[in-house]
């Protein structure tokens, strides 16, 4: 999961990163102080019944959130989240370029680095996969599986709000603290919860849900 040092890494190093998934498309193999802020919206997007999700298919380089309303759809249905948090954090974490050599070959320069297109590390996707449906899949298979990606990370927002008291002191609204949880994490997003403010990364991070909370409704209404 992307924080602003991580964005900035992205997008400071385009021609390195560039010249690493060349190699790896020619064949080499891989070896805060917790700002005060605006609320977020509460409202979620309906999710659409269904019983399974749609068969992912091998993913392209060119990567567009709303491509993936269906999956989004029935992986918050099946985590019982918010639909349109969910769509939010893609949208939060496409950031970076999400094609998969590209990807292995960032790991390979930067092994803590997270993968797919929710941008999961390791250790997250390790402890949310126990016991659910997807338990004998490997963190390297997000890059190649959106579906995945987005299952793992529905079932991690999932985690979350389980972890959130029925009622808090801190302003923030559900939607937000989930938001800042999957950002910096349950231990973070429960200093939050009594009070403590987002420091200025976190803020940043929230800053980017608000601004796409309209774009993914419009996603998920298509």
């Amino acid at each position: 999961m992307a924080d602003s040092r991580a964005r900035k890494r992205w997008l400071a190093l385009p021609i390195f990163a560039l010249a690493l998934w060349v190699m790896a498309r020619a064949g080499h193999s891989p070896g805060d102080t917790p700002a005060r802020h605006t609320r977020a919206p509460t409202a979620a997007a309906s999710a659409k019944p269904s019983t399974e999700a749609p068969t992912a298919s091998k993913p392209s380089p060119a990567y567009d959130p709303a491509d993936y309303a269906p999956q989004v759809r029935v992986r918050a249905q099946k985590a019982d989240i918010s639909t349109t948090l969910l769509m939010a954090i893609l949208y939060n974490e496409s950031y970076k370029p999400h094609d998969p050599d590209l990807e292995r070959a960032w790991q390979r320069y930067k092994p803590d680095a997270a993968f797919g297109i929710a941008n999961m590390h390791r250790a997250a996707f390790d402890e949310v996969k126990r016991g659910r449906e997807f338990a004998h899949r490997r963190w390297e298979e997000l890059p190649d599986d959106r579906d995945l990606a987005i299952e793992a990370a529905a079932w991690h927002l999932h985690d979350l709000a389980a972890q959130l008291p029925a009622r808090w002191a801190a302003s923030d609204t559900k939607a937000e603290l989930l938001a800042l949880g999957y950002n910096t994490g349950a231990h973070n997003m429960l200093a939050f919860v009594h009070g403590a403010t987002p420091g200025s990364q976190a803020q940043s991070y929230l800053d980017r849900l608000h601004d796409n909370w309209q774009k993914a409704q419009r996603a998920l209404a298509r």
